[in-house]
């Protein structure tokens, strides 16, 4: 068995694809490279993959699929994943080789000790294009350099979230709890990290800069104009999350509240895009969403709407409205979008 898996979901990745696969074969004997080639079709990402797994036969598999997205991308790199842990890394981002040899050692002790760790953390890098200075997202909050539970987790602030980018996940685990992305649709990341949580037990923080998430490009997911073009995406998720939140048999009050805090930021995200958007067609889904929330859950609807985050994002009126994107734009400095 391998110790880590990581897969590299690739779409029309020819441009940067070798870079981060580079960078993960630092790893050596002891990972997998699993490169999902999702249907690419403009450009020779599917001839890199499979040079690159001839080229490196013990450690990087190339799998080829019809395109499904990058949901159904990580779908495909968890089900051929033999690692102990595994982890997603984009095809245009990169690891940090230093913080990878720490990570390593965490992962290789854990395994030797057999000690019990379902979620291993560490920080990411905003790589933002044209940035001096790289916005780098750490965890105070957490315990370092030694295991722990959710009851000994700190106070998360606002804005201070594990994102895909921070962790590694027990590779059982993801399969135990029935993981399985939706097809064709962006912004599953935050599926990705969600959905697992509360059967997340034991976790580990290790305070290095690991993940290197490039930020730059004006066709990536994050771009602000693209989230909007794709509003009915991020919808979806949205509302999955909501769904998948079953709050009344979460046991642990901490992560009960880390969960309700990030669907209240994704939630933020989602109402905030359709009110900057301007036109009548999003403010109606706007409404919707709002309307399918208490329809699905009045409590959560509530704590939502009424709480400081979605509260300060759906003031009434045309003050209101500015309001709201004046907070948005200080989130986005602080988060780091594109």
């Amino acid at each position: 068995m391998k110790l880590l898996s990581f897969a590299v979901p690739c779409y029309n990745s020819a441009a940067y694809m070798e870079h981060c696969v580079e960078t993960l074969l630092h790893g050596g004997e002891e990972v997998e490279i699993i490169i999902v080639d999702d249907g690419s079709q403009k450009d020779n990402t599917a001839e890199i993959a499979d040079r690159l797994a001839a080229e490196h036969p013990s450690i990087i598999k190339a799998v080829h699929q019809e395109n499904g997205g990058h949901g159904q991308a990580v779908n495909t790199g968890l089900k051929n994943a033999t690692g102990r842990y595994f982890k997603v890394v984009d095809s245009d981002d990169w690891v940090d080789e230093k913080a990878y040899d720490k990570i390593l050692d965490v992962l290789r002790h854990t395994v030797d000790e057999e000690k019990e760790l379902d979620m291993l953390i560490s920080n990411y890098v905003y790589e933002k294009e044209g940035a001096i200075h790289k916005k780098v997202m750490s965890y105070t909050n957490l315990p370092k350099d030694r295991y722990f539970t959710w009851d000994e987790t700190g106070r998360f602030k606002k804005g201070q979230y594990i994102l895909m980018h921070s962790v590694i996940y027990r590779t059982e685990l993801l399969r135990d709890c029935g993981l399985e992305l939706p097809k064709h649709t962006f912004y599953v990341d935050n599926l990705y990290v969600f959905y697992p949580l509360p059967y997340v037990k034991t976790m580990y923080y290790l305070d290095v800069e690991f993940y290197r998430y490039y930020i730059g490009r004006d066709d990536q997911s994050v771009n602000e104009k693209v989230m909007i073009s794709r509003i009915d995406q991020q919808i979806k998720v949205n509302k999955l999350m909501l769904e998948s939140f079953d709050y009344k048999n979460i046991e642990n009050e901490h992560v009960k509240k880390y969960m309700f805090n990030y669907l209240e930021m994704i939630t933020v995200v989602s109402t905030v895009l359709l009110m900057k958007s301007g036109t009548k067609e999003h403010q109606q889904k706007r409404h919707d969403l709002w309307n399918y929330i208490k329809s699905k859950d009045e409590f959560i609807y509530k704590k939502l709407r009424y709480g400081i985050l979605c509260g300060t994002t759906n003031l009434p009126g045309h003050t209101g409205r500015l309001i709201s994107v004046s907070a948005y734009k200080i989130a986005q400095k602080v988060v780091g979008f594109n």
